[in-house]
């Protein structure tokens, strides 16, 4: 019941220059949503055109709210101290955090500028596409071997070689197959009739889903910062308590509005006329 897993980050190495796995299924993440959100364009008759403008708004919101995330919320003494290492993504350093805000903010001017679509109705649907890139970067994360597991104690769980001889949990791997059941549980719902065209709806289901599994996924995680040693808290989780109440905000507002819609009462007894119209001999209405 242990595997384990020795496999090296680089996918293809030129000298000093190497194509990682992480690289590549970070940049199919991206690609994979974007013919999502293509789909979901032809689909709703939306301008295709937009879909590329989409895609740009999308990788500078997540890569720059990625970088800056784990800056300011794991590392912020060093960075600030450092800022031009702020620049040196390649070494590493993204947060999921950041990365919600970065696409939060840069999709609000992506609706202010692209014509019949509002806030609510981007973010519904670009929340699926982020459902699925989770799959993907995670298992980044695995052949990376980062984000590990803590040891599970027994004879059973995933040993990194590049990091210890302790088999752990794959906690990358559980985050993946949460995403992934997400991003099926989102589809379904987008399909569903009378579902995508409440606003919002969408978005609030997956930052309570997203979250709250990555709230409880946390446990089962090494601690990725010094300062969390201690804490019954880690950072992810306290930065994933906001998110979850932000989701619930949404879908509450969606259940009060269906709650406030009238509805009109059935009654199965016919409709009586008081003094209706007396007919004459040979059958017809008297004209009063």
């Amino acid at each position: 019941m242990i595997l384990t897993w020795n496999v090296e980050p680089e996918l293809v190495t030129f000298g000093s220059f190497a194509i990682r796995w992480y690289g590549v299924l970070f940049a199919s993440s991206f690609i994979g949503a974007s013919y999502l959100m293509r789909w979901f364009f032809i689909r709703e008759n939306k301008p295709e055109k937009y879909v590329e403008t989409l895609l740009i708004y999308s990788i500078i919101g997540v890569v720059v709210g990625a970088r800056l995330g784990h800056t300011l919320f794991y590392e912020p003494g060093y960075y600030l101290s450092h800022p031009l290492e702020i620049l040196k993504i390649w070494k590493g350093g993204l947060a999921s955090h950041g990365a919600g805000v970065g696409l939060f903010t840069v999709l609000y001017f992506y609706s202010k500028k692209v014509p019949g679509q509002s806030y609510l109705w981007i973010l519904d649907r670009v929340s699926i596409g982020v459902a699925s890139s989770g799959v993907l970067i995670r298992s980044g994360n695995f052949f990376n071997s980062e984000i590990i597991g803590k040891p599970t104690g027994g004879d059973w769980g995933i040993i990194f070689k590049k990091i210890d001889s302790l088999a752990r949990h794959p906690a990358q791997l559980y985050e993946g197959i949460c995403y992934l059941m997400i991003f099926i549980f989102l589809m379904v719902l987008y399909k569903t009739p009378g579902i995508k065209e409440r606003k919002g709806l969408l978005l609030g289901i997956f930052l309570v889903a997203v979250f709250t599994s990555r709230f409880f996924i946390e446990f089962f995680k090494e601690n990725q910062v010094g300062f969390e040693e201690g804490m019954f808290l880690n950072m992810g989780q306290l930065l994933s308590i906001p998110v979850i109440l932000l989701g619930l905000g949404f879908i509450l507002i969606q259940f009060i509005k269906t709650s406030a819609v009238p509805t009109v009462e059935k009654t199965s007894e016919p409709v009586k006329i008081k003094n209706p119209p007396k007919k004459n001999k040979k059958g017809k209405k008297r004209q009063k």
